[in-house]
Order: structure tokens, then C-alpha cells, then sequence
């Protein structure tokens, strides 16, 4: 039978005395990341803490899971406090964080409406290899609201960076590792790492004997559904994503007081080489999911993007965004689908209105392959709602494969045959044996409650029939009593219903005189809004008791046969994961084309060549309401380092972004704001863009600086995307130069692509030095008024060729301020002092130049080689294009010195 009991499950003395919790022990909700801002939703997500499971007992005579973390204040001395979890046995020395116990009822903390796809509810095991394996790490995640167990393991160079990233991108509730990683106070490398990144993030301390990889192995082969199956295969020597999935998976089981169903969970391995990296200081300078200004504010690329309709939808396009794909021909189907969206109108629309009708499917999964290890009235209440959703669901299936039907793209084409899969009806044929065929998800408390009350089909359970006759009855009495009530005192009222209140009675007055001006004493529990009363009458309240005792019974009575029901559907479990993968992917691809009807897009290619014309930036787009400024760019291995100069507020660090925006955009498959678009894939982003101090971490912006160029420094590759803006600008100018073109020298050198923002005009001089190189300045106009004479900047905010000549323009800026004139002018002779100094005379020799023209030469026939789909004749006049090009500029560096000394 059920316990109506609302007290903890499973706070006895004896769980007590297993785990070492103490009943009086309570931990409070966790905040979200900074990668998340909080907002004042929030939903609980955890069900309470319960007994062990027969099939993962523990021993009772073992310590306890969670397990004693040591002294802190080497921590706090570093000005992070993260929320530790100790057992209330364990003495802790003084001034440490007082015992606490699991959460028992973790607060998921919902973000913003412009990113409420990223509220926190993912819990996260991290485990580092120790001795020789130092630097090997292991991660499992499952998502509280998606029944998806997600493992990754690192142990290439830069494996720390990357956990943190991946980390940022789960947006973690809750951190568990292993008690060792913080012994004595004095924590691990990645200990440090974490908790200096996640100060807000619950952390919780682990006996380490419960990273175990041979049970974590077991775990999966017991849980992993077997459509998944080859992921056993996958992860059976990555050792430490074994040993965080066992950990992860017994502190689940302990604070949810359920277990997952044998075979019910979608398992797989994510390697850190299948999408593109951005690190979280990227994503932020970005405003890729969070807008920096204002965290509420939908003036992100995920705003710009998300026109999703499900909240499966916005999570997958939200992760493709901080995620970005590598892969050349998985980008190229997206775009395909997209294309033949924009093509078809009446697929676009009968998709769109299809997909809107779905419901959470994953947070449906979460829920149905959950068994729980107590039965309480609302866990019946849950399950009954459950099948209902799962019912609404797949009566929805049918209609999305109509609207597929005719689709020609490999991808709808896919979806469309997945989706023919007999189980899915033959699910719905055993559901529709049960629940009647009209019963359906309804929004409105009393609308859900008579759904759940009469879903079950009559002459199932006679018992169930004969307490919904009761239930029928008391709800008929109900409204005779209020009509006799009304009748009585000559009121218009009428039934009302809420889940706090149950049934009561509303009266609106208008034109109506109460007797003797107030309402009859035998009216209490009395609210008033304006002219609108709601109370309640003794017999009633009686009455409502009676229903709730009806009810009990009817959803007990429900709950044994719906979970006869759920036995069944846990054996095509996989189908349901197929439906969710269809439907989020469905929705993802809408909303990407849906933006492409908002603004003027195009489809990228995919070449070896950033080219970009008439590129804008997609927020600035969003924000001002119509086409900014454009603007061309062009990256290739020939020319793969460009510096651009210009003014204050000239348009430098919008340009850039824009760059990197247009960059990810056409990696997840969407198309991008240009009139044509080829791009590189670049398996890492990095942006360094000026920051202020952080008086947080006592870091001056020089420090910050230098951090995230040794960031880029250890991480870059051959293949990445490099933003930089404004470096060397918290030091001294010569120490600036200096640094900037040490920087400028070591990326060079690189194959990979870099933008290089910089105010000091010193840097132009490495186009004369090295041919991969190209100097390209923001444009700005002078204007003097007529009347005072007086001279003023005009911005174009376009981009050309060749060094900005603009100098001092500092000045100019200062004095569009209240800065008094005399302190101007003095600041002008003194800077041209000082710049006739600094600033030497470069110039290219004749022999450097005549070189760099042959690089040139060389680099776009081999592009030309690889990329050219050019007929013959096209090809050939390009060829020719290409010589005159070459001559041009040989001609322009004049006789070098070698052939000088030969004509003497």
C-alpha cells in the first residue's frame, strides 16, 4: 500500500546509521555557474533520499559513501569557497565547512528566458589518474531531466583545459570526486582547477573505492539499452570514464531513492576530437548563449538562432553552439536539409506545426525509466500523468510521418524511415489496451487531474471502477452543494478548483449587494481580488476530503496497472530515444532555417580559405534591427595573419567577432549573414579580448592577459581560429611591442588562422618581414565644420588594405570628452615627441618584397589546385589574372640587389 506520508523517504535510523546522516542535516540549493546566470525560476529535480536497492546494497559494515573532505582555508585563502560535503561523523580542524549531508532535494535553478534551455540539472563524476597516470581524467554526466549517461575521457596535452571546457558546457548542479583529490587541504591540480572555476557549484567528496572501473563496466552493461550497445566496446579500456560512472551512478541511485530500469539508458562516448573546442572565456567574450551585458537579454547567437518549439530542441541547438561540428559531410547534410526547408514551404510549415506539439520527450524518458523504491501516492500520481505523456507523444508520430513522407535530403529521408518503425505503434496499440483512446494531455490542474482519474479503461480493475463511481459522485455532490449554497443566499456562485485548494467556491459581485454589506459567517478561507471572492463552507472542506480519499485509491488502484504497462514499454525503450533524437534534431534544423527568413543568409562552403563578402555581425544585426555595416574578409594559408589597426570605436573588435560568429555558425550547419561564404573548419576557437581587472582573484589585467595568450599558446593547432584584440595594453609600451611581437612571431609561424587587433602601429613593419603576413586597417574620414572650423571623425567602420594612418587617435577620442583643452594640447606635442623617438622608418628592400610576391604566387596555384571548380577556359584566364598579379608586383619591388651586382 501507499504512504501518504510526506515526511524524507527513507529517514530512518537505520539509513541513518548506513550513510551517517544525521536527519537535521540540510544542504542548501546551489547557485548556478557563471556560465549560467541565475534567475528566479527554479523546479526541483531530485525525489528524496531513500533506502539502497536490493541490487546495489552496500556493504553496512563499509564506511560511508560520502566521504570526509579535508581542511578548506587553503581555499578560502585563495578566495574560493567551494560547497563541500563532509559526513556529520567526520571532525574537521577549525574553521572548516561544517558537516553536511547529500542533497536530498537538489534546486534546479532555471536561466533566463534567452538561455532557459541551460538550467542547471546535470550531475558530473570527474576522476584524474594518480602517480604515472597524473593527467589522464575521466568524466560521466547524466542529465537529471534526460536519461543519457555521457562519458569522456582526456589524456592528450591540454586535457585540463578541455575538461573545464566541457564542464562550462554541461553547466554542472552538482561536482562529485574522490575524497583524495583534497587531502589535507591541499588539493590536486584539478581539484584547484575545478573549484576555482565552479565557486558556486556544489562539490562533493567521494570515497575513492567508489571510482571503481570494473563496476563501472558493469553499470553499463546492465543499464546501457542494447541498441547502444557498441559503446561497451568503445569504453571498455578508458578506465577513468569507467570509474566516473560507477561513482556517478551509486550517488544517483542513493539521493534520487530510485534506480534506472535494466537496459533503459542511452550510453555514449564523446571524445573531445569529434567537435570543435571553445573555451568558456571564448564563449563569454562571444555572448555565444549569454549576453554579457544583461544575462536576461536574448542579444546572444543562441537568441539569434533559437526559434525552437521544444525544450529538446533548444538544448541540442544551445550544445551545437558551444560545440561546434568538424565533420565536413554531417555539416554539408544539415545544410542540405535546411536548404530543402527554405525550398518547400509547405514542409517547412507542416514540420513546424508538427513539432510544436511535442512535449519534454526526454524529461518523459528520464521519468519512465526510473523505478522508484517507494510507493507514496505522488510517485502513483507521476506515473499516471507519465503515461498520458507518453500516450499524447506517440499519437503525434503518425503526423510527423506524413509531413516527412516526401521529403528528398538524406537526413529528413533518414528520419523519415526511423520513424516508420512498427514499435512505435505496436507501443500505442499496448498503451491504448489500458488508457482509453481519449484520453489526452490537457494544460489545467483540474482538466490533468480528471484525465489522470478516468485514463485507465473501465472493467480493467472492477475495484477502480467502483472508486471512480465514488469519485463521480462526491464531485456531483460538490456542485449540487454549491448550487443549493447559492440558491440559499441568493449569490451567483460557482465551482472553482486548484491544486492547493481543491474545490471552492467563486463569487463575482457586480451590480450584486452583500446582505447587510459582508459576506454570511458560514463563508470562510475567504481571498478577495477586486469584485472577486473565493471561500469555502464546513460540508464542503468535508467533502474535499472525501474526494482526496477517492482519489488515493483511484491512482493506486491506476498505478498498479499503468506499471504493468511501463514493463512493457521498457523493452522498446530504444524507439522512444530514436523519437527524441528525430524530434530535437527536427526542431534544431527549423529554427536555423527559420532564421534564415528573418535576415538575408547564405549557404557556406567549405574550403581551405576563410572568404567572407559583405560579412555582418548576426547580433549587431539582431540588435539594431537591420543590416549593420558589411564587411569582406579573407584568411589563406598564404596570408593566415592579418593585423588590424584603427581608431577607438572604428569597428575592430565588432569585425572580429563577427569573424568567429560567421565561423561557428556555418560549423553547426547554419547558413550565415554574407552574400558568400567559404570557411576553413577549425577544430579550436580562441579569443583574447580586453578585460578589466579582477579584483576577485587579485589578477591585474596584464596578468589576465598573459593567461589566456599561454592558454593559446600550449593549445593552438594547425587548424584553429585565433581572435585576438588588444594585446600588451596592461604594461608599458615598449614591454607591449615587445610582447606583441614575440606573440605575433610564435603564431606566424603557425598554419593556423589569426586576426591580431592591435594599436600599436610598430607591428605593421611584419609584413615586410614575413609574406604571410597583411596589414588591414579600419577606415575613418575627417570632416571640419564650416562654421568653427572645427575638425571631427567620421566612422565607416569598413575594412581596406594596408596600415591605418591615423595617429594619436587616443587624442581625438580624449577629446570628444569633458578633458580640458589645455591638457589635450599638451598631450599632443608631448606624443609627437615621443613618437619621433619610438617610431622608426621600415621599409622592405627591393629582394624581400620580390619574394614575398613569389609566396603569393606559389600559395593561391596550390589553392587554385585544390578547391577550383573552374571549366578550362574560366581556369585559364584566372591563370592568366594570376600572372599578370605576380608581375605587377615584382615590377613594383624594382631590380634587387643581386641583380645590381651582376650588372656591375
Amino acid at each position: 500500500m501507499f504512504s501518504s506520508s510526506t515526511d524524507e523517504v527513507g529517514d530512518t535510523p537505520e539509513c541513518r546509521e548506513t550513510w551517517g546522516v544525521s536527519p537535521m542535516d540540510r544542504s542548501e540549493p546551489n547557485e548556478t555557474t557563471s556560465y549560467c546566470p541565475p534567475s528566479t525560476s527554479s523546479s526541483s529535480s531530485h525525489q528524496s533520499l531513500g533506502q539502497l536497492h536490493h541490487s546495489y546494497t552496500l556493504d553496512r559494515t563499509s564506511s560511508s559513501l560520502l566521504a570526509t573532505t579535508s581542511d578548506s582555508s587553503s581555499l578560502r585563502s585563495r578566495g574560493v569557497t567551494p560547497k563541500l560535503r563532509r559526513t556529520p561523523g567526520s571532525a574537521g580542524a577549525p574553521g572548516t565547512h561544517p558537516a553536511r549531508t547529500p542533497l536530498t532535494d537538489h534546486t534546479v535553478t532555471s536561466c533566463s528566458s534567452a538561455t532557459s534551455t541551460c538550467g542547471a540539472s546535470v550531475i558530473v563524476a570527474v576522476v584524474e589518474g594518480r602517480g604515472l597516470a597524473r593527467g589522464e581524467i575521466g568524466i560521466a554526466s547524466l542529465n537529471l531531466k534526460c536519461p543519457e549517461l555521457i562519458l569522456s575521457q582526456f589524456a592528450d596535452t591540454g586535457a585540463y583545459a578541455k575538461v573545464i571546457t566541457k564542464m562550462h558546457i554541461l553547466v554542472p548542479l552538482e561536482i562529485l570526486m574522490p575524497d583524495t583529490a583534497s587531502e589535507k587541504g591541499k588539493g590536486t591540480k584539478l581539484f584547484n582547477l575545478i573549484t576555482e572555476n565552479f565557486p558556486g557549484v556544489a562539490f562533493t567528496a567521494i570515497q575513492r573505492k567508489y571510482f571503481n572501473e570494473r563496476k563501472g563496466l558493469e553499470y553499463i552493461q546492465q543499464l546501457c539499452a542494447p541498441e547502444f550497445g557498441t559503446v561497451i566496446m568503445e569504453v571498455q579500456t578508458k578506465y577513468y570514464c569507467l570509474a566516473a560512472a560507477a561513482a556517478l551512478l551509486k550517488y544517483l541511485e542513493f539521493i534520487q531513492n530510485s534506480v534506472y530500469a535494466a537496459k533503459s539508458l542511452k550510453v555514449t562516448f564523446k571524445g573531445s576530437e569529434q567537435t570543435a573546442m571553445i573555451d568558456s572565456a571564448s564563449a563569454t567574450n562571444l555572448e555565444l548563449v549569454v549576453n554579457n551585458r544583461d544575462h536576461r537579454s536574448e542579444h546572444t547567437l543562441l537568441g539569434v538562432l533559437n526559434h525552437t518549439k521544444t525544450p529538446g530542441g533548444a538544448r541540442r541547438l544551445r550544445s551545437n553552439i558551444l560545440e561546434p561540428l568538424v565533420d565536413v559531410d554531417t555539416i554539408n547534410i544539415r545544410l542540405d536539409t535546411i536548404q530543402e526547408l527554405l525550398q518547400d514551404e509547405e514542409l517547412f510549415f507542416g514540420l513546424k506545426n508538427a513539432i510544436g506539439h511535442f512535449l519534454d520527450i526526454d524529461q518523459l524518458l528520464s521519468v519512465l525509466v526510473q523505478i522508484p523504491k517507494q510507493e507514496t501516492i505522488q510517485v502513483a500520481e507521476a506515473k499516471i500523468t507519465h503515461v498520458i505523456q507518453l500516450k499524447h507523444t506517440l499519437d503525434l508520430v503518425p503526423r510527423l510521418r506524413l509531413v516527412l513522407k516526401n521529403c528528398k535530403t538524406a537526413l529528413l529521408k533518414a528520419y523519415s524511415t526511423s520513424l516508420e518503425d512498427n514499435r512505435f505503434d505496436m507501443i500505442l496499440a499496448q498503451i491504448k489496451t489500458v488508457i482509453n483512446e481519449d484520453t489526452t494531455y490537457l494544460k489545467g490542474s483540474l482538466n490533468m487531474r480528471t484525465q489522470k482519474c478516468y485514463a485507465v479503461r473501465p472493467n480493467i480493475n472492477e475495484f477502480l471502477d467502483i472508486a471512480r463511481r465514488a469519485y463521480t459522485e462526491i464531485v456531483d455532490d460538490i456542485a449540487g452543494l454549491v448550487n443549493q449554497t447559492g440558491e440559499k443566499y441568493g449569490l451567483p456562485m460557482r465551482t472553482s478548483f486548484s491544486t492547493a485548494r481543491g474545490f471552492f467556491i467563486q463569487m463575482k459581485l457586480e451590480g450584486v449587494v452583500l446582505p447587510q454589506g459582508k459576506l454570511p459567517p458560514e463563508f470562510i478561507k475567504v481571498t478577495k481580488h477586486k469584485n472577486n471572492y473565493g471561500f469555502t463552507i464546513a460540508d464542503l472542506m468535508k467533502m474535499n476530503d472525501r474526494c482526496d480519499e477517492a482519489l488515493r485509491e483511484i491512482f493506486h488502484m491506476s498505478y498498479v496497472v499503468t506499471c504493468q504497462l511501463l514493463s512493457t514499454v521498457h523493452e522498446h525503450i530504444h524507439c522512444l530515444y530514436k523519437l527524441s533524437d528525430a524530434v530535437s534534431m527536427l526542431d534544431m534544423l527549423l529554427s536555423l532555417a527559420n532564421a534564415c527568413t528573418i535576415s538575408d543568409y547564405v549557404r557556406p562552403e567549405f574550403t581551405d580559405t576563410l572568404a567572407i563578402k559583405q560579412g555582418r555581425h548576426p547580433i549587431l544585426e539582431r540588435i539594431v534591427g537591420q543590416q549593420p555595416i558589411s564587411n569582406n574578409s579573407y584568411i589563406s594559408e598564404g596570408s593566415n595573419f592579418v593585423i588590424i589597426t584603427g581608431p577607438n570605436m572604428s569597428g575592430k573588435s565588432t569585425y572580429l567577432k563577427q569573424v568567429a560568429l560567421c565561423q561557428i555558425m556555418a560549423q553547426i550547419g547554419s547558413f550565415v549573414p554574407a552574400e558568400y561564404a567559404s570557411f576553413r573548419v577549425a577544430d579550436q576557437v580562441f579569443t583574447r579580448i580586453g578585460v578589466d581587472d579582477d579584483f576577485e582573484t587579485n589578477s591585474s589585467t596584464f596578468m589576465l592577459e598573459m593567461k589566456e595568450i599561454a592558454y593559446i599558446i600550449h593549445n593552438v593547432s594547425d587548424r584553429s581560429l585565433i581572435i585576438i584584440d588588444e594585446l600588451g595594453r596592461g604594461t608599458s609600451a615598449e614591454e607591449g611591442i615587445g610582447i606583441c611581437h614575440t606573440v605575433c612571431e610564435f603564431l606566424l609561424s603557425l598554419k593556423a588562422f589569426t586576426l591580431f587587433a592591435t594599436h600599436y602601429l610598430e607591428l605593421c613593419h611584419l609584413e615586410s618581414l614575413y609574406p604571410n603576413v597583411e596589414n588591414q586597417h579600419m577606415e575613418v574620414q575627417h570632416t571640419r565644420s564650416g562654421d568653427t572650423g572645427a575638425e571631427s571623425v567620421v566612422y565607416t567602420y569598413l575594412l581596406n588594405r594596408g596600415c591605418s594612418e591615423e595617429r594619436h587617435y587616443g587624442l581625438r577620442a580624449a577629446e570628444m570628452t569633458a578633458l580640458p583643452s589645455n591638457i589635450i594640447q599638451e598631450a599632443k606635442i608631448i606624443a609627437s615627441k615621443v613618437s619621433q623617438q619610438l617610431l622608426a622608418k621600415h621599409h622592405s628592400d627591393p629582394e624581400t618584397q620580390r619574394q614575398r610576391a613569389v609566396y603569393h604566387l606559389a600559395t593561391r596555384l596550390m589553392q587554385t589546385a585544390r578547391n577550383s571548380r573552374l571549366d578550362p577556359e574560366s581556369l585559364r584566364m584566372y591563370l592568366k589574372g594570376l600572372k599578370k598579379q605576380y608581375e605587377a608586383e615584382v615590377q613594383a619591388a624594382g631590380p634587387s640587389e643581386s641583380m645590381d651586382t651582376e650588372e656591375e
